[in-house]
């Protein structure tokens, strides 16, 4: 383990692949493959708020960045991954707490709040645990900040949000590709997956066990021939007895 001081010292990024997620994804599991496919590559990754999930690549702190769509594609590579289930959050007791799922069209008298102009969904759903006002968010987001004092049912009727993996353009390698090959489930024995495509060792021939000398001779015929061998049934003349 390096000491403390030459770890203030360094200054160099994190050598190995990093990526960034926003909130609602749940990278674990392309985690665990990367681990077991590519045990002596480090995998680096930081959660980042919306604003930012483009600029980490932008500026050098993330080589792959899982966002939420749409963003500005200019100079970027973005693969969409899936969608995202909207659901409405209210404060606690609201009407929408006896039903399963509501529709977009039955809360139109409602008060929807502007989660970006709120600061983001954290600060929006404390302004929605304080009664004033409803907000819309991808379910997998309301999860994860699992605001206190809300409650939360399935939309619909709604536009969804989408995730997608971007990266640079002009940054593609054979470790983006492999990183990107798991996130989109390719198996480790897909032909597309570079480190499939590694050469692998060639076995060394096995030994000749029939050995170099001679051949034996056939063995002699030690009996005659059969003469019965090849005739249809019945063919022998039978004799008086």
């Amino acid at each position: 383990m390096p000491d403390a001081e030459e770890s203030a010292e360094t200054t160099e990024p994190l050598a190995g692949l990093r990526f960034a997620y926003v909130a609602g994804v749940t990278p674990g599991k392309w985690i665990r493959r990367w681990e077991e496919r590519m045990p002596n590559f480090p995998l680096h990754s930081f959660m980042s708020d919306d604003a930012a999930q483009v600029s980490v690549l932008r500026d050098g702190s993330a080589d792959l960045s899982f966002v939420r769509l749409p963003v500005d594609r200019e100079g970027l590579n973005v693969i969409p991954l899936y969608e995202e289930q909207p659901v409405v959050v209210a404060p606690k007791g609201h009407e929408i707490s006896v039903f399963e799922e509501v529709a977009l069209d039955d809360l139109s008298e409602e008060n929807f709040l502007d989660i970006e102009e709120m600061g983001g969904p954290d600060m929006a759903l404390q302004v929605v645990a304080s009664g004033a006002g409803l907000a819309i968010l991808p379910m997998s987001v309301a999860r994860h900040l699992n605001a206190k004092d809300t409650v939360m049912r399935r939309l619909t009727g709604a536009p969804g949000t989408q995730i997608g993996l971007a990266w640079l353009v002009g940054t593609d390698s054979p470790v983006i590709e492999e990183f990107i090959g798991i996130v989109r489930g390719r198996t480790a024995q897909s032909s597309r997956q570079p480190s499939a495509q590694q050469e692998k060792p060639k076995k060394e021939p096995k030994p000749d066990r029939r050995g170099g000398g001679p051949k034996k001779p056939a063995v002699a015929q030690r009996y005659a021939p059969n003469p019965d061998k090849g005739r249809g049934k019945g063919s022998r003349k039978k004799g008086k007895r």
